[in-house]
């Protein structure tokens, strides 16, 4: 049976926000596009997880362009993120095609109920919402439902297969100008070259020879300056200079390819780092790139320039194994790497499953060394911690610096003693609280606040150095004091530095750009807590009749062959937020007692289901998983019941 109920008529509300992108400027009205599918997906710039569907989307887009519409929905969870100048950026950095509308208020998203980034809503040719569906992984199960979808409109006679699809033929990715129909924006530098700027000694700019949103940089031996090339898909060589071109690794063609430097293929690589000469001589390569939109570590021979495959299997990491074979091991989204030489490998900041690796360049494999997969702040023991979106690292002695983007977080990671076992590690927080609160404040670093930070460097002086990358600005952190002050603000996104003779530059991200770090004394900045603008759930004391909805997409079933197909496991920051009914279990429905005080905190939930296509002989499985954080506020008038979609239509949430 059909996973779509036709007689479910929810009406899909009209879209509400302050700007559009790739429309030539002009609104979109759901009430224009009957007769399509529209596709809405709900996201924001910073998350690892948006980014994913938007690959995923691609290909869903081009099989299906003549009757789908995609329309992208940015609810930022930052401030930072709803800034029209970032969610330009965003669109031009990520290459999204389809219309986006800003929704800085989040609007939209409270009129869809969206509890999670990100969300995809399909509304039907005559303008219901039929399946909803939180997470990534969706791909073939929505696939399943467009089909479903053309089919039942197409005997109706409500489908409309004309190419309109409210998308700009000539779209700037500004949103000025007069809608057209026709195919799908390609994204413009409406900057131009704007990698290239004039140095001047006032502001320490330097040029950037056409670098496209870099994202990471390292110095070798020599002096030379390598930059992950992230929008441009290559790594860029300077001289000493900072300023001279010498060569590029990669084609700057989106792909995987082995080989050499003028044809091999990256996917938006991000981290970099030089592995120690005796290592290097060994495995026959001296950088490790963390290819992030390709789930691959790369190594390149500076020598000869070439470029070979060294960790993951080109597919993302769901679920199961993550230590093994390093050919054979999925990783997901890695985004920085830096050799560690207490460890004796080189450590990677898996973005897409809040984890840290480490991989072990002569021994050829990769471990797990800290975090669950589930997302949030939570020191201790490196297999009990939750970490949230690592995006940058930094080492020093027995001491692994990290920035979590998503807490807006300054942590380590320490080394307690000898021996290889994974209990022998400990992960401490110097900044940060949570998911949700952020800002940008000075002082004692129990009171700082950062948002969304990207890149981490340890000074010579042993403060740490911090890319504050939502704020635009570099901060420090004093290990000695415990103070953090500001170094220099007003950059464009800066996400990572690199050590040279003439100074500390930063990776001046939004402005495509290095930049020579100031020596200024450290400043004070007094700034106010900022919060998620995402609002709190309120729900009421006591016994909550809790559940999560996941129905098969149409033509599967769940896989139930091997034991329960489905997994749940429901925690709390502060954990006595949940008196009773928390930890994992099989069912996707419990119930859960919710304690009197505190009076706010966040639930996190982590659900799975397994899938399996129905009545074939050899089934494809699949496993869709997804991890919220529900901020919720406890009131004697609120809700005693709470579902959380997975995947489904609309009536099965209200079941």
């Amino acid at each position: 049976m059909s996973a779509l109920n036709t007689q479910s008529r929810v009406r899909a509300p009209e879209l509400t926000g302050d700007r559009w992108l790739n429309t030539d400027g002009k609104g979109i009205e759901l009430s224009s596009l009957r007769g399509r599918i529209v596709l809405l997906d709900f996201f924001t710039s910073g998350c690892i997880n948006c980014l994913h569907v938007l690959d995923e989307l691609r290909p869903i887009e081009d099989e299906f362009r003549d009757v789908l519409v995609t329309i992208g929905v940015h609810s930022p969870k930052f401030s930072h993120e709803g800034e029209q100048d970032a969610i330009r950026a965003a669109v031009e950095r990520y290459g999204v095609r389809h219309p986006v509308l800003n929704d800085p208020d989040m609007t939209t998203w409270q009129q869809y109920a969206v509890k999670a980034w990100p969300t995809l809503v399909v509304v039907d040719p005559e303008g219901y919402v039929v399946h909803v569906a939180a997470g990534e992984g969706h791909a073939e199960a929505l696939r399943r439902v467009l089909n479903d979808l053309v089919g039942i409109h197409e005997a109706k006679g409500t489908l409309r297969r004309d190419g309109e699809s409210g998308a700009a033929e000539e779209g700037d990715g500004s949103g000025d100008g007069a809608v057209s129909s026709g195919q799908q924006a390609e994204p413009t530098d409406e900057a131009g070259d704007t990698g290239q700027t004039e140095q001047t000694e006032q502001t320490g700019q330097r040029p950037g020879s056409g670098l496209r949103f870099p994202a990471k940089a390292v110095v070798t031996a020599e002096g030379r300056v390598l930059v992950a090339d992230t929008a441009q898909h290559s790594i860029a060589e300077f001289a000493s200079d900072a300023e001279t071109l010498v060569r590029r690794f990669g084609s700057g063609v989106r792909g995987h390819a082995d080989g050499a430097f003028d044809v091999a293929a990256f996917a938006e690589p991000s981290g970099l780092t030089l592995l120690p000469t005796e290592v290097a001589e060994r495995v026959g390569y001296h950088l490790v790139v963390a290819d992030t939109g390709n789930h691959l570590l790369r190594g390149v021979d500076l020598r000869t320039g070439a470029v070979t495959t060294i960790a993951g299997t080109g597919q993302q990491w769901r679920d199961g194994a993550d230590t093994g074979t390093a050919l054979e091991v999925a990783l997901t989204s890695p985004w920085d790497v830096r050799w560690w030489q207490a460890a004796g490998g080189v450590a990677v900041a898996m973005a897409g499953n809040h984890t840290l690796s480490l991989f072990d360049p002569v021994g050829r494999n990769v471990r797990r060394l800290a975090g669950t997969t589930v997302e949030g702040l939570r020191d201790g023991p490196a297999a009990e911690a939750l970490l949230a979106q690592p995006s940058g690292l930094a080492a020093r002695g027995d001491r692994l610096w990290l920035v979590d983007a998503e807490t807006s977080a300054l942590r380590w990671l320490e080394r307690d003693g000898a021996g290889d076992g994974e209990g022998e590690y400990t992960v401490h927080t110097a900044v940060g609280s949570d998911l949700f609160s952020f800002g940008h404040r000075d002082g004692h670093a129990g009171q700082a606040l950062l948002q969304h930070p990207l890149g981490v460097a340890v000074l010579p002086d042993g403060a740490v150095a911090v890319a504050d990358t939502y704020n635009g600005a570099v901060r420090r952190y004093d290990p000695a004091s415990g103070e953090v002050s500001t170094l220099m603000s007003g950059l464009a996104e800066p996400s990572g530095f690199a050590s040279t003779d003439i100074g500390m530059l930063v990776v001046e991200s939004a402005a495509h750009r290095l930049r020579l770090l100031g020596v200024a004394e450290p400043g004070q900045v007094e700034g106010e807590e900022l919060q998620v603008r995402r609002p709190a759930t309120v729900l009421a004391p006591g016994e909550l009749d809790f559940s999560v909805v996941f129905v098969p997409a149409p033509g599967e079933k769940l896989d139930d062959r091997f034991g329960p197909a489905t997994r749940l496991e429901v925690t709390a920051s502060p954990p006595d937020l949940i008196a009773d009914g928390g930890g994992s279990g099989t069912d996707l429905t419990r119930t859960i007692t919710l304690a009197q005080k505190p009076r706010e905190g966040v639930l996190h939930v982590v659900a799975q289901a397994a899938s399996c296509d129905e009545g074939a002989e050899h089934p494809v499985c699949r496993v869709t998983r997804q991890d919220w954080g529900v901020p919720v506020r406890l009131d004697p008038d609120g809700d005693d019941n709470l579902r959380l979609m997975l995947a489904g239509s609309p009536e099965h949430s209200r079941a």
